[in-house]
């Protein structure tokens, strides 16, 4: 059997849909909330913040993008905090066509003297906040009979672990992603709803800078060039892979993980290599 052969272009135009993501107030929630309002979709964002880090950037979505962008403060850890907003939500929004879940949070510290207390905050916010937004979205799409997307934020964490990376919470928190949106691609998939996530590697980030400090500190920056680009990814290395799983142009694409790493999840590089 022959297809005909379909424009590409087309494909990644998000508009007239809605996505929910969480964490966007800053970092690479934020840079998501603006590829997808480039891309004409409309953004609702969960984030516990009371204003998005960047207000005046964040004012500017509409009236560049044309795009709807609504902020919710939200805590994602609490079950009351995201459905009250995921209702607001739909009663600004009308319907829901996917979601970003992209709040979460790490913590530098060896294993032996991590906390009850800090390992349970960053499975809270990490890994339930982004079951439970992923299951109001999905619950909703099924109500509208719609077929959308969902991309996690899994990490390399979730692949590799790195001497001197001192995340063990953290680790175990982004394998539970990247496991969690395999379960839901092969349970929802027969809906018309697809799960696939990234797994970032170093990001040039807030959160990641508190780690850098304290590490370049203590080890120089070996670690942070290790990939073999040589450099940390930023958020714009992120987005294109996010719009391409969120749009049209990924329809057969589900349980997939995009590792973002500069090369990292292949190896480590030592010095800079020389081909002249």
């Amino acid at each position: 059997m022959s297809y005909p052969l379909e424009n590409v272009r087309p494909m990644f135009d998000l508009k007239g849909r809605n996505y929910i993501v969480t964490g966007g107030a800053q970092g690479i929630g934020f840079a998501v909330t603006r590829a997808i309002c480039e891309m004409g979709g409309n953004v609702a964002v969960f984030d516990v913040q009371a204003q998005p880090v960047d207000q005046p950037a964040w004012l500017t979505l509409s009236s560049v993008f044309g795009a709807k962008a609504v902020y919710y403060q939200t805590d994602v850890t609490q079950q009351a905090s995201i459905d009250a907003s995921f209702a607001r939500m739909l009663a600004d929004f009308g319907s829901v066509d996917g979601c970003v879940p992209a709040a979460g949070i790490a913590i530098d510290k060896p294993f032996l003297d991590q906390t009850w207390d800090e390992f349970t905050r960053i499975q809270d916010v990490n890994v339930r906040g982004t079951f439970f937004v992923v299951q109001h979205v999905a619950r909703q799409l099924l109500k509208q009979g719609t077929p959308g997307s969902c991309v996690l934020l899994a990490s390399q964490s979730a692949h590799i672990a790195l001497p001197g990376y001192r995340m063990a919470a953290y680790n175990a928190s982004k394998g539970g992603i990247l496991m969690l949106a395999k379960a839901l691609a092969v349970e929802l998939a027969p809906r018309g709803i697809r799960v696939n996530t990234i797994s970032p590697g170093f990001v040039d980030s807030a959160m990641t800078q508190s780690v850098r400090d304290i590490k370049s500190k203590r080890e120089g920056d070996q670690m942070w060039l290790a990939p073999p680009n040589q450099r940390m990814s930023t958020q714009n290395d992120l987005t294109a892979a996010v719009i391409y799983l969120l749009s049209d142009a990924s329809p057969h694409t589900t349980g997939a993980d995009i590792p973002i790493t500069g090369g990292l999840h292949c190896g480590t590089i030592d010095g800079v290599i020389s081909y002249e």
